[in-house]
């Protein structure tokens, strides 16, 4: 049975720009940078420096704490190691390597047999996936070791979120479609790690095709495909859990406080190439879409390859307006488009100057919209009040860590006040105090 949570919005989904462009692998580049910097947590620590020689799937950073390491995508030379621009719109250390076009393989990235693979405890296959450099790939990178071994005992619903609701993304629509053994067989990987025999898989019902083939794939694996009615953000941690478990995660908590644990489609892929090829995650699907892109397409991409290549790769009909990171709804705008793709990265958006929105003097009509639209339930208007007050307390009781930073507010806002924008401002304000108390 499927529940709709509360809220949500209805934004024109573009995806027919990209959605029947079968994956395509993107030549490699002959510059890469690869940051130290691609999940939730600690930075990697650079393992080479300039003049090393690497090999493809090596690894070249890593560190203690809550960290994955991340490996050289190509073999060649590194050409430094210096501060580099990275989507999340700072400088982070990099690791610039000069493509020798050689493909050589690291020699520790052996292939394993079903019986190998078979044979490894959950111990050892969570082990393979934190040395694989596997971290939450829809967005928010978090690593997935972490999630793996901490929901182990709490854990009895594993969903796969598929969901995909953000406008002109088909990255995952296009694995579910043409890769979904390894979907499937990634998600056993995690059934097993849970010692679980059922598991879930959400999608909404706009991807028959996607549908199919996964059910088709699934047979007598104990894996459910539940396809769900399209509505934004239906791809949203907490409202897929609502909308395939009826549970409802806690203001401030996990999805393992109600017993659940979600991955991302892409993920999923991933954890199965890195277990059973060895090679670790060096490469992602990306959507390359947008009103202004000449050819849109999904490319296969390998980690550190700059934006500015991949938008040479589709064309455009016009200069870009502004390119996110990501879909419109949630997408980081960028500023510099020689920074590299990263794990995290599912699209590149390019948006045309029709969709500049911008408002010199905008401000709240107290309509209430944004009200209806919080999928969290939230009191965006009050929360907006709050961060013009400056006063910490004041932010703090309006709830604001709980936003999700869907953009369903600012979506349905008349005066196109820039809510999404402050709130993650109100966020930092919220975590500086914290740490200086």
């Amino acid at each position: 049975m499927a529940f709709s949570f509360f809220g949500g919005v209805h934004p024109k989904e573009n995806k027919h720009y990209s959605e029947n462009q079968r994956i395509q692998v993107y030549p490699e580049p002959d510059i890469l940078v690869i940051p130290m910097s691609q999940h939730i947590g600690a930075p990697c620590k650079p393992l080479v420096k300039k003049g090393d020689l690497v090999t493809k799937g090596q690894k070249i950073g890593d560190n203690q704490g809550l960290c994955v390491p991340v490996h050289a995508s190509v073999s060649g030379k590194v050409k430094s190691v210096e501060m580099k621009a990275h989507t999340s719109g700072v400088n982070v250390m990099s690791v610039v390597i000069e493509n020798d076009h050689l493909g050589t393989v690291c020699e520790d990235c052996k292939p394993r047999t079903q019986e190998e693979v078979d044979a490894l405890t959950p111990e050892e296959l969570i082990a393979i996936i934190r040395e694989g450099g596997v971290v939450g790939m829809g967005g928010a990178t978090f690593p997935t070791h972490v999630k793996l071994s901490g929901g182990i005992g709490k854990v009895d619903t594993i969903i796969v979120n598929a969901g995909e609701c953000e406008p002109y993304i088909t990255s995952d629509d296009r694995i579910c479609r043409e890769m979904p053994e390894q979907l499937i067989s990634g998600l056993q990987i995690i059934m097993k790690i849970f010692g679980l025999k059922e598991a879930h898989i959400g999608i909404e019902d706009n991807k028959p095709e996607a549908a199919r083939q996964l059910r088709r794939a699934a047979v007598q694996t104990g894996i459910v495909v539940d396809v769900l009615p399209a509505k934004y953000p239906q791809g949203a941690e907490k409202q897929l859990i609502y909308a395939i478990t009826g549970r409802e995660v806690p203001s401030g908590g996990l999805p393992a406080a109600v017993g659940c644990a979600v991955f991302n489609a892409a993920t999923c892929k991933a954890i199965h190439d890195v277990v059973y090829t060895g090679m670790p995650l060096i490469s992602r699907v990306v959507t390359i879409s947008g009103d202004i892109v000449l050819g849109p397409k999904n490319l296969l991409v390998p980690i550190g390859t700059s934006f500015n290549d991949l938008m040479d790769a589709v064309g455009m009909s016009e200069n870009p307006y502004k390119v996110l990171s990501g879909g419109p709804m949630m997408g980081a705008a960028q500023y510099d488009l020689s920074v590299p793709t990263i794990k995290g990265v599912n699209a590149i958006t390019f948006l045309g100057r029709k969709n500049c929105y911008v408002v010199e003097d905008s401000r709240c009509l107290r309509c209430g919209k944004c009200i209806d639209a919080c999928p969290m339930k939230l009191m965006p208007v009050l929360m907006y009040k709050a961060l013009q007050s400056g006063d910490v307390e004041q932010i703090k009781d309006s709830n604001l860590m709980d936003c999700i930073e869907c953009g369903c507010c600012a979506y349905t806002c008349p005066a196109s006040v820039p809510l999404v924008l402050g709130f993650r401002s109100g966020k930092q304000i919220l975590r500086n105090a914290a740490a200086n108390k």
